[in-house]
């Protein structure tokens, strides 16, 4: 199992980064021989098949991880100014909780969101007519903003930020993640070098926010081994002893 206390995934530091970035170009590159029989293939299954991946694919959006989270931070943000003792420093932990899980997702699909309109790649829609790599750089529409899958680096991202805070949820959010991502080749929205690269964003915009909260010292510390932990929610721990007493 991944250790998500270290800095960065798959032992990554400065000396390996310039490897990984190949790693991944050649990833791509692998991928890409199997795109159109890949894509095609699984957009040919029948029905039956093809249904329990369009009730899956959803689960990539966004919306139902960043609208509650806002709406908590917002009102915890209030509570802060409102409350005093015991109950303002709860309003403040569930405000770096709620801020993490907003930025910890919303982050990766900003950039995935940049980096598809950038490149401008066509859905596998576009494949009769322009075939599978046709690309309308910056200037495009949803339909040339494949590259890569924004729902496969949300479901991901979302996973390492439930690790981070919740580590033993970790493999369970994992395994819908890579899913979801598997889900958008046959629902007919992605080809498998979109969803590999939306799972490379998803995972490291993750960590770059839990990294920035753990250099600010917000509800992660960074060990003197150099690992990042979540600090503990002593205030809401509180809270819920006194309540149960």
């Amino acid at each position: 199992m991944i250790d998500l206390t270290k800095p960065w995934p798959l032992g990554l530091d400065s000396r390996r980064w310039p490897l990984f970035c190949l790693g991944v170009v050649l990833g791509v590159a692998v991928l890409s021989q199997i795109d159109v029989w890949a894509s095609r293939g699984a957009i040919g299954w029948p029905d039956s098949w093809r249904a329990p991946f369009f009730f899956i694919t959803d689960y990539g959006l966004s919306d139902w991880v960043l609208i509650p989270s806002l709406a908590i931070l917002l009102l915890a943000l209030v509570a802060i100014l409102v409350l005093r003792r015991l109950a303002r420093l709860v309003a403040y932990e569930v405000a770096l909780l709620s801020a993490f899980i907003f930025l910890g997702v919303g982050l990766p699909g900003l950039m995935a969101n940049g980096i598809k309109r950038l490149i401008g790649r066509g859905r596998p829609s576009e494949f009769e007519a322009l075939g599978a790599f046709s690309f309308q750089n910056v200037f495009n529409d949803s339909s040339f903003q494949s590259f890569p899958s924004g729902h496969a680096t949300t479901a991901i991202a979302t996973a390492f930020v439930v690790g981070f805070l919740w580590p033993r949820w970790f493999a369970v959010f994992l395994v819908i993640g890579v899913v979801v991502g598997i889900s958008r080749v046959p629902v007919g929205m992605h080809y498998p070098t979109d969803v590999f690269a939306g799972l490379v964003v998803g995972m490291l915009g993750a960590y770059l926010v839990r990294n920035g909260f753990a250099r600010r010292g917000w509800l992660f510390r960074v060990g003197a081994d150099g690992h990042v932990v979540r600090r503990p929610l002593i205030a809401i721990r509180r809270a819920f002893q006194r309540a149960r007493a």
